[in-house]
C-alpha cells in the first residue's frame, strides 16, 4: 500500500485555533458499512453461488485473482457507488475491500482495472445461462415456506448508451441510442428474478414469453401448486404474452393501448365523469368492463376501462385480464394492476442508485454480465432491507396496503421516520450504513475494525450487524 506524503495543511476559518490536516499512516477505509452486508451475503450465499456458476478458462497454477474475489469487488463496489472498473485501481488497496474479497488487509493488492476488464470479457454464454439459474435458485431459497401465490412484474427498461458498444441501437420512442433490458421482478419480495439484455431497438416484449415460460417451469418444479399472476404495461401486453399465459395457466393483467373501438366504447362513461366533475368539482374515477376482441385475437378477452375527470383534464386507460375475479371486482382489479408501479421503483433503483446504465464494455456478452452484477447488488440490498424492516403498527382495523388518501400518507410518513432502513433506497443505505470511516488493524489473533463512537448512525450499524451475525446460514452449492 502506498502512503501519500504527510505534509500538513492549515485552515484558518476557526478563529480560536488553527485547523491542521495531515495524512494518517493507519489503514483506513471509508466503506466499512459493507462488512455487515458481506456477512449477510455469507449467510445467503449469493456471491459465492454467483461466482461458482462462472466458467473459468484460466490455468489454476497461474491464477492470482479468483473469479469469486473479482465478483465481490465489482458487486460491493457497485453498492458503495464505485460502478466503474477504473475505481478499483485505488480500491484494490482498501483494507475493507480486501476483507470482502477474502484477502488479509495486509495481503497483496486486489485485481486492477485491466484484470477486471479481462475478467468481464471472459464470461461465456454458458456462464450467462447458469447465472439465470442462480438468480432463480436464490429467489426460491429466499422463501421460508412455499408460497401459495406469486405476482411477477415484467418490464422493459431503457438503458441509454454513450459509446460504440455492440448492439447499441437507436430507439425511436426513447429517441436515444441504448440497450433495452427486460426485467422480471417479484412483487411479493421485491427481488429481481430474471433479466435479459437486448439490443437497443428491440420490441418491449421481445423474448418475454420465452423468459416467462422458462421461469414458470423452474418455479413449478419446486412449487407445483403455486398460483402465478403476471403484470405488465401495454408494451409487454402483446398477443404472444396472452397466449403463453393462457397455455401455462397463468393469470395475467396487461395494459392495453387505446384505439378507436375502445374509445367509442367508453365515450358515454367519459362524458358522465366530466358531468359529475363539473357539478361537484370533485375528481371522478369511473370503471367499466366488457368483452373485446381485437382483429388479431383468436377469441374475446375481458377488458377493464378507467376514465378520470379532474382539474387537469380527462384520462382513459385500459387493461386486459383473465383473472377470475376481474369480472366481479373491476375497480380492485385495476388498482392491483396499478401497484406494479412499485416494481418499477425497483427498476429505478437498479438504474439510478446502482448505475445499471454503466454497461460500457465493448462486447455485448461482457455488458450482459455487467447487468447481472448490478442486479445481484440490488438483490443483496433488497433482501437485507426486507429482513431489517420494522414498520410501525397501523391505527385501526385495516392493514397498511388497504389504507388510502390521507391515512395512507400519514402512515407512509411515519414509516419513513421510524424505519429508514426498511424503507430506504440504496442511496439511503449508503448514507446511513455503508459510507463510514474505520481503521482496520490486523494482529495475530484478529482483524479489528475501529469505528467512531460519535458517528450519528452507529445504532443502525449495530442493529444490522447483530441481525446478520445471528442469522442462520443457508447452504447453497452450485452444481452446474
Amino acid at each position: 500500500m502506498s502512503i501519500q506524503p504527510a505534509r500538513q495543511l492549515h485552515f484558518d476559518f476557526f478563529e480560536p485555533l488553527p485547523v491542521v490536516l495531515e495524512v494518517s499512516t493507519a489503514p483506513l477505509s471509508s466503506d466499512a458499512g459493507l462488512l455487515p452486508i458481506r456477512q449477510f451475503d455469507e449467510r445467503i450465499g449469493l456471491t459465492g453461488q454467483f461466482a461458482a456458476a462462472l466458467n473459468d478458462p484460466r490455468d489454476p497454477e497461474l491464477t492470482e485473482h479468483s473469479f469469486a474475489e473479482m465478483v465481490r469487488m465489482r458487486i460491493y463496489g457497485i453498492l458503495a457507488d464505485y460502478e466503474d472498473q477504473n475505481d478499483h485501481d485505488t480500491l484494490r488497496c482498501d483494507p475493507v475491500f480486501k476483507l470482502i474479497a477474502g484477502r488479509s488487509p495486509r495481503g497483496a493488492e486486489l485485481a486492477s482495472q485491466p484484470t477486471l476488464s479481462r475478467f468481464e470479457n471472459a464470461i461465456d454464454i454458458a456462464s450467462l445461462k447458469q447465472l439465470r439459474d442462480v438468480f432463480i435458485d436464490q429467489f426460491i431459497a429466499s422463501f421460508a415456506m412455499p408460497p401459495r401465490h406469486l405476482t411477477l412484474d415484467v418490464d422493459a427498461v431503457d438503458d441509454p448508451a454513450h459509446g460504440a458498444q455492440q448492439l447499441v441501437l437507436f430507439h425511436g420512442y426513447f429517441e436515444q441510442y441504448q440497450y433495452f433490458p427486460l426485467v422480471i421482478t417479484c412483487a411479493d419480495n421485491d427481488q429481481v428474478v430474471m433479466l435479459s439484455l437486448r439490443h437497443g431497438s428491440a420490441h418491449a416484449a421481445l423474448g418475454a414469453d420465452d423468459d416467462l415460460e422458462y421461469l414458470t417451469g423452474r418455479l413449478r418444479q419446486v412449487w407445483p401448486n403455486v398460483h402465478i399472476h403476471v403484470r405488465g404495461d401495454a408494451g409487454c401486453g402483446m398477443p404472444w404474452m396472452y397466449q403463453v399465459c393462457e397455455r401455462l395457466a397463468i393469470d395475467y393483467t396487461f395494459g392495453l393501448s387505446a384505439n378507436p373501438v375502445l374509445q367509442r366504447q367508453t365515450e358515454a362513461m367519459l362524458a358522465e365523469a366530466v358531468r359529475r366533475f363539473d357539478q361537484t368539482r370533485v375528481p371522478q374515477r369511473l370503471f367499466t368492463g366488457f368483452w373485446y376482441r381485437a382483429g388479431t385475437w383468436p377469441q374475446p378477452r375481458w377488458v377493464i376501462a378507467k376514465v378520470e375527470a379532474n382539474a387537469q383534464g380527462t384520462n382513459r386507460r385500459f387493461i386486459v385480464s383473465n383473472r377470475l375475479g376481474a369480472r366481479a371486482w373491476i375497480e380492485p382489479t385495476y388498482d392491483d394492476y396499478a401497484l406494479r408501479g412499485e416494481s418499477e421503483n425497483r427498476n429505478k433503483e437498479l438504474k439510478r442508485d446502482l448505475a445499471m446504465d454503466r454497461l460500457s464494455d465493448h462486447r455485448f456478452k461482457a455488458n450482459y454480465f455487467r447487468l447481472y452484477l448490478h442486479a445481484a447488488a440490488l438483490n443483496l440490498i433488497v433482501r437485507l432491507r426486507r429482513e431489517m424492516a420494522d414498520p410501525p403498527p397501523v391505527e385501526g382495523p385495516l392493514p397498511p396496503e388497504a389504507l388510502t388518501g390521507a391515512a395512507r400518507q400519514r402512515y407512509q410518513r411515519l414509516r419513513r421516520q421510524r424505519d429508514p432502513l426498511g424503507e430506504g433506497q440504496p442511496w439511503t443505505w449508503r448514507t446511513l450504513l455503508i459510507k463510514v470511516a474505520a481503521t482496520v488493524v490486523v494482529s495475530t489473533r484478529r482483524v479489528l475494525v475501529l469505528l467512531s463512537g460519535s458517528w450519528p448512525h452507529l445504532a443502525y450499524y449495530r442493529h444490522v450487524s447483530e441481525h446478520v451475525t445471528a442469522r442462520p446460514a443457508v447452504a447453497h452449492v452450485w452444481t452446474g
